[in-house]
């Protein structure tokens, strides 16, 4: 059958960048390009107490059969979601497919016709398609620049104001002030939506993100927490109040018409949040800091942008060369990623290092000693 021509121009255009995307097998290489920032993907701890929860709870079926508002409100569900809403300090959580159906379900929903979104310009892609879907109004600020926020803030003139972060962006690293940000949205009579993917495992004594390591949780309209990173398993939660609940449960479409996790995915989020301890955060930041302190030694700091997170980048600005740098470290047994425009601005190319709580010290040593042999 013949391929449209207009996508095969967007193909063509693509690979002319030498930016076009292919999906590749997993390696042996040394782990610096995942999500899995405490090692829970590969924990047979983790994988076990699951299997006992599901046999111990005489669970034995493999899908959820249907939406949670038909047939796949299993019980484990709403155990789960009291247990996520107790450790977060909210009222309550709503579990999702995943941390993308959470985003579009929320702003594709909860924003009215009459309101306005006021968004970080490096805001996820999940978040961007929800605004797209949604009724109202929306407009960008510059990355964590409340100055900039506060600057539009004076001057909308909207029923309601939604403003929203991610307390850890997925390709920099770094985060927003969230105490100045509270206060600028009290001022303004704003609601607060914060997107912790990479914060949850990762800051607060017993990771619970950085919003509770803020103590603002209670100024925040919506919490969206995934559990595709540092957890290591699937699906994500949006916490709230009673009503944001039962709102979701009411009109977010993403939920109300997709088939439930499966008992199996329930049961792994479950194990995977009593299983981690304050001992696992201290391990991960243990390597944070190894790393930033090679960083300052190899003087390297210049290139790289500033973040106390699991994710460190840095910027090449050359789609071409950050490809090249990445294959050589790939070359030396290191599993690294170069981050290519689309996926971030052009001219911001960048070798993005994900670091966990399994990297040795010597493994990060390593590998920085290699980026400086390279650049």
């Amino acid at each position: 059958m013949k391929f449209p021509k207009k996508l095969q121009q967007k193909l063509s255009h693509r690979k002319q960048a030498n930016a076009l995307r292919s999906l590749q097998s997993a390696s042996n290489l040394i782990d610096f390009y995942s999500n899995d920032y405490l090692g829970f993907a590969q924990s047979e701890v983790i994988f076990n107490r699951t299997h006992e929860l599901l046999v111990n709870n005489n669970i034995k079926i493999n899908g959820a059969t249907g939406s949670r508002l038909i047939s796949g409100n299993h019980p484990l569900y709403e155990a789960t979601e009291k247990i996520i809403a107790d450790f977060h300090n909210a009222e309550k959580a709503l579990l999702f497919n995943s941390g993308y159906d959470a985003n579009v379900g929320f702003f594709s929903s909860v924003p009215q016709r009459g309101d306005v979104i006021l968004y970080d310009e490096l805001s996820h892609a999940s978040i961007r398609d929800g605004i797209q879907l949604s009724n109202a109004k929306a407009y960008k600020f510059k990355h964590n620049n409340l100055t900039h926020l506060e600057e539009i803030l004076e001057r909308s003139m909207y029923d309601n104001i939604y403003i929203v972060t991610e307390s850890v962006f997925s390709m920099d690293g770094d985060s927003p002030d969230l105490v100045s940000l509270v206060n600028i949205a009290k001022k303004y009579n704003a609601y607060v939506i914060i997107d912790e993917a990479h914060a949850l495992g990762v800051f607060g004594e017993k990771g619970m993100g950085l919003v509770q390591q803020s103590e603002v949780e209670h100024a925040i309209f919506a919490r969206i927490i995934t559990y595709g990173k540092a957890l290591g398993c699937h699906g994500a939660t949006i916490l709230g109040s009673k009503e944001l609940y039962e709102y979701l449960v009411n009109f977010s479409r993403s939920f109300i018409y997709t088939t439930g996790l499966s008992p199996h995915a329930i049961a792994t989020i479950q194990v995977a949040y009593q299983y981690m301890q304050p001992s696992h955060i201290s391990e991960l930041h243990q390597k944070i800091t190894h790393f930033t302190n090679e960083v300052q030694r190899l003087q390297l700091t210049d290139s790289f942008i500033e973040s106390t997170s699991a994710i460190h980048c840095y910027l090449i600005s050359n789609t071409n060369k950050a490809k090249y740098i990445s294959q050589q470290l790939q070359k030396k047994g290191f599993n690294v990623k170069s981050i290519l425009s689309p996926t971030v601005p052009e001219g911001k190319e960048r070798i993005r290092f994900c670091l966990h709580r399994f990297n040795s010290k010597e493994q990060i040593t390593a590998i920085l000693e290699a980026l400086a042999s390279l650049v």
